[in-house]
């Protein structure tokens, strides 16, 4: 943790109410006292259930063995028999009202607890095995809501061996699967609050990884053995929980929706249950958001035009106020990623400097890795055939050069700025500002991630510095108009201090390579023409993973003309998972 950060979390207080701005419920302080350290930390030597210290919250969520229903599904043209549980994974689930939205359409509630609940699906063979994986997934693409489903419904089919049947996959593994409901973006309750504010999302996953801890002797499979998976918002939610494991900040949040495993209150919050998991499978993770935007235009300012970049409220990307934007946003990224002192496998600094060679590098390596594969990769000059969203577009290879020809060849060279050019010909680069884009440069509707944060009154919060400051819209809560406050003063103030927590535990940067309990194995993906966030924000997640002690393996790639999507290698993706549990069980 900066020492910026422990000095806003240590400055946390309660919100006097009569503050129109500040969060309408106000966020507990949790104090890092040993013995809630000691009750926080990981023992793998010793059953986490062993250890729970019986309490009504956590009796009421006693695994009730009996509560299911049977589903028959086929895998591979067989029938497979699962038994399905539908649980509500918290003692103190918030109802979600009719108001909610998600992807901005409306949702149809027909079950108030739809955000905390999970499915758990599993196959008859698994029943009696206590040692076999649990494959944990969110759905919260674009950081939205995800009320609680599944794939795994009477009559269905899948198919083990396809590259985009994750759940086949895991049924044929004999995996139970865990679909986990969670609030975020476009969450209301009953009375109209916003409950999906962050860190909401990250919140519930832990909660749900709680339960499955408490009940773990109960219930099929290993809570030991958690690999959590989820694309885009969803990867980010991944690579959160992933990194944060057993993190004391989370406590006063889990302790006010009745998480199992949490006891005291204010300054005696402890825990009696861990949340770490095993691994992380993340697609195209959309992660670090107090941090995106600007790794966002440090990476595509110079080619930002009026061919690539949409106009706002009618107004042309070069006629409007987003090229001045993107240009002070990009200039904060080096200084960001120079204070973080992570350095390359080679020893040298990650600076602005480097990391564009370090992303050219696993460029390289994917390109190579499709070559020997038999991939016919264009000459330069050629033409790339490119998928995306439904359209094939052919397109000019005018920034790979190779060396050689057939199976053999290897790249010479990689044109960097062309390259980019090149991912953003068939999608449009996302307008200015990309991620925090509520209320700012002519914005007409409430778009990026701007409602994941501020109060559950408010609508939304700007949550960068740049936005903050040249907020246009007045009584929404945000910017100098409504506070009186330009962004330093006011992250600095006890108001702040609350967005500032918000922004830190949904961020893995802020948890890697620190005290908490970091997944020991990640496999992270995200596509070679994926416009969706800066390709320098995905390489700093690795380098950040890599950096991190703890972690054993980190699996990662930027496949091959895949676009923003995720669950396409999975032949690759559960490989590596059985590889990895195999090499874990045998050093046990």
């Amino acid at each position: 943790m900066t020492q910026s950060n422990a000095n806003l979390l240590g400055a946390l207080s309660s919100i006097h109410s009569s503050n129109p701005f500040a969060f309408a419920k106000p966020l507990a302080v949790a104090v890092l006292s040993a013995s809630l350290l000691m009750g926080c930390g990981s023992d793998d030597d010793n059953d986490n259930t062993s250890s729970v210290v019986a309490d009504a919250e956590d009796t009421a969520l006693a695994f009730d063995a009996t509560d299911y229903t049977t589903v028959n599904v086929t895998v591979d043209g067989e029938s497979v028999a699962v038994r399905q549980y539908r649980i509500v994974y918290v003692a103190n689930p918030l109802a979600a009202g009719s108001s909610s939205t998600r992807f901005g359409q409306p949702l149809e509630i027909t079950d108030p607890y739809t955000f905390q609940t999970m499915i758990v699906s599993v196959p008859e063979s698994a029943l009696e095995d206590q040692q076999t994986a649990l494959y944990f997934m969110v759905n919260n693409g674009g950081w939205f809501n995800s009320p609680v489903a599944t794939d795994v419904s009477d009559g269905a089919e899948f198919v083990s061996d396809s590259d985009t049947d994750n759940v086949g996959a895991a049924l044929k593994a004999g995996y139970v699967l865990v679909d986990v409901g969670t609030r975020s973006r476009g969450a209301r309750g009953v009375n109209g609050d916003w409950i999906g504010k962050a860190p909401a999302p990250v919140v519930d996953a832990k909660a749900a990884i709680r339960y499955l801890r408490l009940n773990d002797a109960a219930m099929p499979g290993s809570a030991e053995r958690i690999v959590v998976t989820g694309t885009s918002g969803g990867g980010g939610l991944t690579s959160a929980v992933a990194a944060s494991g057993n993190s004391a900040d989370y406590l006063p949040f889990l302790s006010a929706i009745g998480a199992a495993g949490v006891t005291g209150a204010d300054d005696t919050l402890a825990s009696t249950i861990n949340d770490d998991v095993f691994a992380a499978v993340a697609y195209c993770p959309i992660n670090n958001l107090g941090n995106a935007d600007a790794g966002y235009e440090w990476q595509y300012n110079a080619i930002r035009s009026d061919d690539n970049t949409g106009a706002l409220n009618g107004v042309a990307y070069s006629e409007g106020p987003q090229p001045a934007a993107s240009s002070a946003i990009a200039a904060m990224f080096p200084d960001y990623l120079a204070g973080l002192g992570l350095t390359n496998a080679d020893g040298t600094a990650l600076t602005a400097d480097t990391i564009n060679d370090e992303t050219v590098a696993f460029l390289k390596e994917e390109i190579e890795r499709q070559i020997a594969a038999g991939t016919a990769v264009p000459a330069f000059g050629e033409n790339f055939e490119v998928t995306q969203r439904g359209t094939t577009y052919s397109i000019p290879n005018d920034w790979l050069t190779l060396n050689g020809s057939g199976t053999t060849a290897t790249v010479a060279e990689i044109d960097f700025e062309k390259f980019l050019t090149f991912v953003t010909t068939p999608i449009s680069l996302k307008t200015v500002v990309a991620f925090d884009a509520g209320a700012v440069t002519g914005n007409p509707s409430i778009s990026g991630e701007t409602n994941l944060f501020g109060s559950d009154s408010y609508e939304y919060s700007n949550f960068i510095e740049w936005s903050w400051n040249n907020n246009e819209v007045q009584a929404d809560g945000s910017g100098p108009d409504d506070t009186g406050m330009e962004w330093d003063e006011y992250i600095a103030s006890e108001y702040g201090s609350e967005l500032a927590t918000q922004l830190k535990l949904i961020n893995p940067l802020e948890y890697l390579g620190t005290d908490a309990d970091t997944a020991p194995y990640w496999y992270v993906r995200h596509g070679m023409i994926d416009r969706d966030t800066a390709f320098a924000m995905q390489t700093l997640l690795y380098q950040a993973i890599r950096n991190d002690d703890s972690v054993q393996d980190v699996n990662f790639a930027f496949p091959y003309l895949v676009p923003h999507s995720g669950n396409y290698d999975v032949q690759e993706a559960f490989s590596w998972i059985a590889d990895t549990l195999a090499a874990a069980n045998s050093a046990e």
